[in-house]
């Protein structure tokens, strides 16, 4: 009799049990983190699949709270919003939009990501002094780019002619903001960004950096040479403006004349050399064809010439006495 009454109790407490469960499992609010997202997905199906192809999603957040899913890591606790059938506005959630202050946006991602090594500079950077957050640069629900399965099933795919990559270039969120550089891109003489062989972080620390212009390295002679290392020496004669700052002769980012120069040969020469040893004039409208004075002989200085046919080694040179003092073939 009483092996009976405790058999009946036992099943009497599973069946409480059992009901308790699919009470709490019916109440959206009381869902397991991984069926929070589900719930969430119910409304925000568009946004649910594109985060679902991002690294966060595929490597999961690794300090979301245990009572919370994918999407309360970043918006917060969703209780009040599910419980209430959803609508804007509602439950207090942490909102992305451009309404929300760029303070609270970034700090929703440096929870996470303040211990990042590339992050260190991001209180002294620019971006964050002129109130760029985070989302303003990535995009966390967005299509990751024309290769990713949201973006291929697009009715309108973008059309990039320079694009060597199935991934959204680099450049292109930059210039968003940076107009300017985006002409100097397009002009005949520049460096391969749109192309996809050099970034805009090859150069730049988007994050924040105690640079002028952000730059990865202390000073543009470092920066450059980091690269194009034959030009870093040391040489036995120095070019005092090789020294000093490459912006001197060259633009980084584009430029109408060869070689990013700022100007052509001789005008950019004669920035400097104006008035110094050969020519010693400038080359104004007097040198050209026409003889001055007419018995002369035609002044053909401009005609297929430059200080580079001679003077080639400009940026430093090794060679002995007179010819390399003078940057000489």
């Amino acid at each position: 009799m009483k092996t009976y009454r405790r058999a009946s109790g036992a099943r009497w407490l599973s069946a409480l049990a059992l009901a308790a469960f699919v009470f709490m499992a019916g109440a959206a609010g009381a869902a397991q983190p991984q069926d929070r997202a589900e719930v969430c997905k119910g409304c925000h199906e568009a946004y649910f699949d594109s985060y679902s192809e991002t690294i966060h999603a595929k490597k999961g957040h690794p300090r979301a709270p245990a009572n919370a899913g994918a999407c309360e890591a970043c918006h917060g606790d969703a209780t009040a919003h599910i419980q209430a059938g959803g609508g804007r506005g509602v439950g207090n959630l942490r909102t992305f939009s451009k309404k929300t202050g760029s303070e609270e946006r970034s700090g929703v991602c440096l929870t996470c990501h303040s211990s990042n090594r590339h992050l260190a500079f991001w209180d002294s950077g620019r971006h964050r002094k002129n109130n760029v957050a985070c989302n303003d640069c990535h995009q966390l629900h967005g299509a990751p780019g024309p290769g990713s399965t949201i973006a291929l099933r697009s009715p309108n795919p973008s059309i990039a002619p320079y694009e060597t990559t199935l991934r959204k270039l680099e450049y292109e969120t930059c210039i968003s903001c940076h107009r300017n550089i985006r002409g100097q891109l397009l002009k005949p003489s520049h460096h391969p960004i749109i192309e996809g062989r050099v970034t805009c972080s090859d150069c730049h620390n988007p994050h924040g950096a105690l640079t002028q212009a952000m730059l990865k390295q202390e000073s543009i002679p470092q920066l450059c040479t980091s690269c194009h290392a034959e030009k870093r020496g040391p040489f036995m004669w120095e070019h005092p403006p090789v020294e000093e700052n490459c912006l001197t002769c060259h633009n980084a980012h584009g430029s109408n004349h060869m070689r990013l120069m700022n100007e052509k040969a001789p005008n950019l020469c004669q920035d400097c050399h104006d008035a110094s040893r050969h020519p010693g004039t400038v080359y104004d409208a007097k040198g050209s064809f026409l003889p001055s004075p007419p018995t002369a002989s035609p002044n053909n200085r401009l005609v297929v010439r430059g200080c580079v046919n001679c003077h080639y080694h400009v940026h430093g040179s090794n060679a002995p006495a007179m010819r390399g003092k003078y940057f000489l073939r």
